[in-house]
């Protein structure tokens, strides 16, 4: 395509040496649908970050920032206003101008995932789930679950400060959600969740007892490295239905192009005309 100074951008902002895959996702997509935009890798140190983030929003074509590591946990306090799922994350991965000047931030791992369980058929509206890892991303999860309606989460994490932290955040912002923590027993949930990189391969500790999982059971995977980690195939072995690591990814693109205004499309579209070649 060819960018001009009327060109739309998107700031994709990382560390310098981060490999940037969102161009190799989104622009494909814009020139297929025909939208004047462009997603444009911007590498930033972290002392230099709070300043350039200010800066890239005074641009004139700008229409919004994809936010990646290490920026999204400092990106929270740097905004006037966050979402809920984003407050409750503890980070943030997508920025945008309000029509009256205020940085808006949201965060859509967890809506990636979500969105991705959804279209496979599992009902979250009422369900039990357990979560197991409350860092970045399992707390995005937890977020988006509770958004969604399940009326229980289970949180599991080694250090307890994170999984307490974490069910303090949801319970201000879902009183009637029923939160517990400390323990990862699969057993009597309709959906678990493994948010660490445990189980990726053969002969790894697993996240939970494989065998306290029920064939009924929806099982979620956040590792991107390897499509199938040992994790999911004891889980499939034991006839549960699953999603990998990577549906997260493209299933929460569609999510940034609604919060952006761009046409949205789905992620099936987005995997066929994507020039990213993910292994998992």
């Amino acid at each position: 395509m060819r960018i001009t100074g009327n060109t739309e951008l998107v700031a994709h902002i990382g560390f310098p040496t981060h490999a940037f895959k969102a161009p190799m996702i989104y622009n494909p997509w814009f020139e297929k649908c025909g939208a004047n935009a462009v997603v444009v890798p911007m590498g930033c140190k972290p002392e230099d970050y709070p300043a350039f983030l200010r800066n890239v929003f005074r641009l004139s074509n700008i229409r919004g920032a994809l936010i990646t590591m290490p920026h999204k946990v400092t990106t929270v306090g740097l905004l006037d206003e966050v979402s809920p799922t984003a407050s409750i994350a503890g980070a943030c991965n997508a920025v945008r101008l309000s029509a009256d000047g205020k940085l808006q931030g949201d965060m859509f791992d967890g809506e990636g995932f979500v969105r991705g369980v959804k279209r496979k058929g599992c009902v979250l509206q009422g369900a039990r789930a357990l979560v197991v890892g409350c860092g970045g991303v399992g707390s995005a999860i937890a977020a988006s679950l509770a958004a969604a309606g399940v009326a229980a989460i289970a949180l599991f994490d080694p250090m307890d400060a994170s999984q307490q932290g974490l069910a303090s955040r949801l319970q201000k912002h879902y009183p009637a959600l029923q939160v517990s923590t400390g323990s990862n027993d699969p057993a009597g949930f309709d959906i678990v969740v493994n948010a660490t990189p445990m189980g990726m391969n053969v002969g790894d500790p697993m996240p939970m007892d494989v065998s306290r999982i029920a064939a009924s059971t929806f099982v979620g995977e956040v590792v991107m490295k390897s499509e199938m980690t040992a994790f999911l195939e004891a889980a499939r072995a034991r006839g549960c239905r699953f999603q990998i690591g990577s549906d997260m990814l493209f299933e929460q693109i569609p999510a940034y192009l609604e919060y952006f205004g761009f046409p949205s499309t789905t992620a099936d579209e987005l995997r066929a005309i994507s020039t990213l070649h993910y292994e998992g």
